[in-house]
């Protein structure tokens, strides 16, 4: 049963633009340290007025307490912590466009920035959800918000007890279960990806586990000149979701 989680913050004034301009966000209030009259107070003021949010007043002072090491800018927005999304729910709407389905899957990644990173990633290439599991794995929280810039309000996140049974259930929808790891032989460039498709990373120590990998229909690669062993998560699978949009617009159609 999904379950709403506390309010958080959410800081920059690009994520709270972001989080302002898009419904369904469920930005109960914002925050402004210094000037209102500079161009982005007002830019953040005509959005929360659009949207009858109420404004705080802040003092630098306090949002550098709240946000250590973080580039606030002044602005803030306290937030309602979205649900977590119901499996069905992803399988539905990736494949409301046959062929063109596109679901993002993590082996158990611990590092909240790693996953609020991979999360901007999945919705900036048009990923219709992600898959994660429940335990040994960063969840949706403050930090992950954060990292991922507000993404993680607007990509539908499911967490599942076991994300090999949860692959199996993508498996019998239609999806084509596509692993990433970097001993691969087959690459991304050379892989069909104009087909119902789940991406599925490993995490960050270990890549994919061997359960994981056991389910996957392929195993790709990314390419590369061999100076470094591997790439960031979401790194590794920005390049590959910028492949899959790029064989699918010369495709034709829809992402």
């Amino acid at each position: 049963m999904s379950r709403r989680r506390e309010p958080y913050l959410i800081p920059g004034y690009h994520p709270v633009c972001e989080a302002l301009s898009r419904p369904g966000c469920g930005v109960m209030e914002v925050w402004i340290a210094g000037d209102r009259r500079s161009k982005r107070a007002r830019t953040v003021l005509s959005l929360a007025e659009d949207g009858d949010v109420p404004i705080r007043s802040r003092t630098a002072g306090e949002l550098d307490d709240r946000f250590p090491d973080t580039a606030h800018q002044g602005f803030a927005a306290v937030v309602q912590a979205p649900e977590y999304a119901d499996l069905e729910e992803l399988v539905e709407a990736s494949l409301k466009t046959p062929g063109r389905g596109l679901l993002v899957a993590a082996d158990h990644i611990t590092d909240e920035g790693n996953l609020g990173a991979l999360i901007r990633t999945a919705a900036f290439f048009g990923a219709a959800g992600l898959v994660i599991p429940r335990d040994r794995a960063a969840g949706l929280g403050e930090r992950v918000a954060k990292r991922s810039a507000g993404a993680s309000l607007l990509l539908p996140v499911a967490r599942e007890v076991n994300l090999v049974r949860a692959l199996d259930r993508l498996d019998q929808a239609g999806f084509w279960i596509i692993g990433a790891a970097g001993e691969a032989a087959a690459d991304v460039y050379g892989f069909d990806w104009v087909r119902d498709t789940v991406l599925v990373v490993g995490s960050e120590d270990r890549g994919l586990a061997p359960n994981v990998r056991a389910h996957c229909h392929e195993i790709v690669a990314i390419p590369g000149s061999g100076r470094v062993a591997s790439l960031n998560v979401a790194v590794a699978a920005g390049a590959i979701l910028s492949e899959i949009v790029r064989q699918r617009m010369r495709a034709g159609g829809s992402l």
